[in-house]
């Protein structure tokens, strides 16, 4: 009986993917949110994997909150894509109610709620989540993320023009 437990065990290792090659895996969805974001195609296909996320690990609930975001860039009509825009902001509330420390999950939802219209008014969050990102970041590698994570993070709040110049400065300075 203990050698049929471990031979199963043993195969069962065999063929479960590593946690790196999960559909849910952290660095997986990053690549796949930024693809998503600047293709369509990719963004349907992002959009498909997230919406059948269920479970509640927030960072994957903030990136499936994006892939609804994205998918609103996509959709037809104006109500469609309000109601893609209130079902995201709706996830990153969620999210970040299970981690309101966790920068990860801050920067996506600062990255969509950015690039929305004003006239939206779904921007809520944008001056809180970049003065606690700005705060995160300048104290990497004790912030929270790993170092693709910072680099995305830092390099966005730049190219942007998130932060002000002394802010920009400092950040660049930061070594991982």
């Amino acid at each position: 009986m203990k050698l049929l437990f471990l031979l199963l065990t043993f195969f069962a290792a065999l063929f479960t993917p590593p946690a790196s090659h999960q559909p849910y895996a952290v660095p997986a969805l990053r690549r796949q949110f930024h693809e998503a974001a600047t293709d369509e195609t990719a963004g349907r296909r992002f959009h498909q994997l997230m919406s059948q996320y269920t479970e509640r690990d927030a960072v994957v609930l903030a990136y499936k909150a994006a892939s609804e975001a994205i998918m609103a860039k996509h959709t037809g009509g104006l109500f469609d894509k309000m109601d893609r825009v209130k079902a995201a902001s709706r996830q990153f509330d969620e999210a970040v109610s299970l981690a309101p420390q966790q920068p990860e999950v801050r920067f996506l939802r600062f990255s969509i709620e950015s690039n929305l219209p004003g006239f939206l008014g779904a921007s809520k969050h944008v001056d809180e989540d970049r003065a606690f990102l700005v705060k995160t970041a300048l104290q990497h590698p004790k912030s929270g993320l790993d170092a693709e994570a910072f680099d995305v993070m830092r390099d966005f709040l730049i190219a942007r023009n998130h932060v002000s110049p002394d802010e920009a400065q400092l950040l660049r300075r930061i070594a991982q």
